[in-house]
């Protein structure tokens, strides 16, 4: 994936999930375990790294996030 290419998916991700955060997690009920919520956390992770990085960051994260983990802070790396 190119540099270009690789800008414009992350940009693209960090407005789909900023759209989320904003229009359809206000009326749902909180359900992560963690600080930042996991939306925010994939936020700051597809700002921060490329693609590749923040994907398998945030996809580390959705996978711990159940009932059977403790949560609690837990800040992009």
């Amino acid at each position: 994936m190119g540099f270009k290419s690789e800008k414009i998916i992350r940009i693209s991700i960090v407005y789909l999930i900023s759209i989320y955060q904003k229009m359809i997690s206000p009326f749902l009920p909180r359900a992560c375990r963690y600080e930042p919520s996991c939306s925010c956390y994939a936020h700051q992770c597809f700002i921060k790294y490329p693609f590749f990085k923040a994907l398998w960051l945030s996809l580390k994260r959705l996978g711990r996030c159940h009932p059977f983990f403790e949560g609690g802070f837990d800040p992009v790396p």
